[in-house]
This record gives C-alpha cells, structure tokens and sequence, in this order.
C-alpha cells in the first residue's frame, strides 16, 4: 500500500518533469526511410505518443519503430498537446488504432488521462488486443486493471543505485541538491533517505545542499547561478571525487558544466536520459538526419567528456527511460502478434528493456499490482 502511494506521487511529480526534461535538444525530422520494414507481417501494432514538441525523445522512438517496421505495420498516431483539456481527441485517437482488425497490441507513452477510458471502449468490442503503457497519469489501481502491462521509472530503486554506481566511478562523497519543497514531496524526500542510508552502508559522506526553489523570487536563474557558484566550493571543501545530484531539472544544464570544470563526478540526472542538459552544457548541436540517433549522442558526450579530460567520471543513461518504454512496448508487441508471449509476462519485458537499452536492467512490480512494471537501466559511463 505504501509503494501505491508513493507511486501516485511519482506520477504528479515527475510526469510533467518527463514531458519537458529532454524535449527540446533536437530539430524536428519526420522523415523515414523504413529500410528494415517488412509490409507483410500479417499484423499491425498501433502506437500513441507525445508530439514531438511535448517529448521528443517519445516522438523519435516512434518514429525508429516505423522505420524498423514499416508505416503499414506501425500505426503511429499522437495525442494533443493540450492532453489535459483534450482527453476526448486522445481518447478517439487510441480507440481509431483498434478499428483495423490486424491491430493486435497498442502502446501508449505516455498513457495520459483519457488511456484508461480509451482502453474500456476498445475492450468492449476487441479482447484480443494486447495494451502495454509507460509512464501513466492515471491511478496505479485504474491503469493497471485495465492495461496488461504498466512501464515506469522506479525512482526509489534509483535512491540506492545513483549512490552505488557513484562509488564505482569513483566517489568518496554525495551532495545531494534540492530546497524544501521538494522535500516536502514524499517520493523525493523518500527517494533522498534511501541515498543517505546507502552513503552510510558505503562508507561514503553525504552532503545535503539547500539551494534556491526555480519557483522562488530569483526564478530558475537564481537557482542555476547558484549550482554554478556552488560546486567550484565543494569541490574545493570535499575534492574532486565528489559525486552531485539535483531534484530539478534547471539545475542539470550548470551542473553538468561546473562539474566538468571542477573534475567531479556526474552519474546521472533528474530524468535521466542523454539527451537532457548534456546538449545545451556542451554546445552540442544535432544535424536533421541525426534527430533521435541515441548512438550519435552518446557519442558527441564522451568526445566532449575527453576533450575536458573527465572521462570515466561522467554518466548517463545509455538510452532515455521514455524511449525505451515505446520500443520495448513495441517490440514486446510484436512478440505477442507473433504468437511468441501471453499479454504479460514479467520475465520477458524485463528481457526485451534490457535489449533495447544494451544494459542490464532492474525490474521490480508495484506492491499489489504485479502487471505494473518498475525499472532502472544502467548506466553509460562516458
């Protein structure tokens, strides 16, 4: 009961973080060439996810998906930006997909309000299709009796993992960076003992920081100057092999850039993904024909990262929690047109996310709710 309340935290305060952490990073390229495509699989997947100006990293996913398979196999569709106001258009989008009858599982990232509704129309015609969401806005209880297969980011797991893989990269002390109101959001303050506890177990020292609210008088400025100000201070109190991590996303962008600076260590961020603050810390711009290459950024970091020699010390991971939701939900889904797995089976997601991102993964279901699947990635340490 206690981890469905944290989840619903999870979902006010971190949802909206998704939408615009990472979406801005890469121009806009709606081409695909679908040269892997294969037209006559004899099934479609029909797929919903942001635009491209509410979540880019969804969008590109998508639109990897179509290459890979082919518009005829992959029905991409989005729902509005305006999604709060707009749950009717959402609704019918998700519901058109179930209209062709070679639709055999839906994907929805993020499952927005409207899915849940959306899904008990489709259900009342079609019990053949498979659903399979990420990141939901809904009640843990409401999306889970309806999809088969729930996909989120699980933030508390992350509390002891951040702390382990710092000390593999070298950390000897955490600073932890946030403000009371954060800390007054029980996932975070939650998420916030659990490092402190694993410091501990470590033997690491840990630091917390209060540093200026975004939503303060100063604004997201104030609390930007104010990371770039700091850390040259700890670094110069506590060493370089000093580890930082921030609650909000206007901290990532300086902190990335100080912590280069500085020589300290970086293992991921709020949100992580690659795509998010390392762009704009290290001038990284993006071609057209590389909009949604994973590969091509991962790339772009580690030169930057060696150019200011602190390689092995700064991190990501390797792929974006939202994009690999779309593409496992994807590829989990032709697995079940195929014939290949039931509408849920643990073990198998838990396979397919860790062959999407190329690292291992942590899964771990909601108490209670054994279809709502958590997961942490691994890391790429650049």
């Amino acid at each position: 009961m206690f981890k469905k309340l944290l989840a619903l935290l999870m979902i006010a305060l971190l949802v909206f973080s998704l939408v615009g952490c990472g979406s801005n990073d890469a121009p806009a390229d709606t081409g695909s060439d679908a040269e892997e495509a294969d037209a006559g699989l004899g099934f479609k997947i029909g797929l919903a996810t942001s635009t491209v100006s509410q979540n880019e990293e969804e969008f590109r996913a998508a639109e990897k998906m179509v290459a890979k398979y082919g518009a005829d196999v992959i029905r991409h569709v989005t729902y509005p930006d305006r999604f709060m106001q707009e749950q009717e258009t959402t609704i019918a989008q998700i519901v058109a997909l179930a209209a062709d009858p070679e639709v055999k599982a839906i994907i929805v990232v993020q499952a927005v309000p409207g899915t849940a509704a959306a899904i008990d129309r489709i259900k009342e015609t079609r019990d053949d299709i498979a659903f399979i969401v990420g990141n939901p806005h809904e009640d843990p209880d409401l999306i889970t009796a309806r999809a088969d297969i729930v996909l989120d980011v699980d933030q508390l797991t992350r509390g002891r993992s951040i702390v382990e893989d710092a000390q593999k990269m070298g950390a000897e002390t955490f600073v932890h960076y946030s403000f009371p109101r954060h800390m007054s959001y029980e996932l975070l303050s939650q998420r916030r003992d659990i490092m402190k506890n694993t410091a501990a177990e470590l033997g690491m020292n840990f630091v917390e920081v209060d540093a200026p609210d975004p939503t303060g008088d100063a604004g997201i400025p104030g609390t930007q100057q104010f990371i770039l100000e700091d850390i040259p201070r700890q670094v110069a109190a506590l060493g370089k092999d000093t580890v930082f991590f921030g609650t909000n996303c206007a901290m990532m962008e300086p902190m990335i850039r100080s912590i280069m600076n500085e020589g300290a260590i970086y293992t991921e961020q709020c949100c992580p993904s690659p795509y998010h603050a390392y762009p704009g810390a290290f001038g990284i711009e993006i071609p057209a024909d590389k909009a949604g290459d994973v590969d091509f950024m991962l790339a772009q970091i580690r030169a930057k990262v060696a150019e200011g020699d602190n390689t092995g010390r700064m991190a990501s991971w390797a792929v974006p929690a939202s994009m690999a939701m779309v593409e496992a939900g994807v590829e989990y889904g032709v697995l079940y047109a195929q014939g290949q797995v039931d509408k849920f089976d643990e073990a198998k997601m838990a396979q397919v996310l860790a062959e999407v991102t190329g690292t291992e993964v942590q899964v771990e279901s909601l108490d209670g709710l054994p279809n709502f699947l958590m997961f942490v990635a691994g890391l790429e340490i650049f």
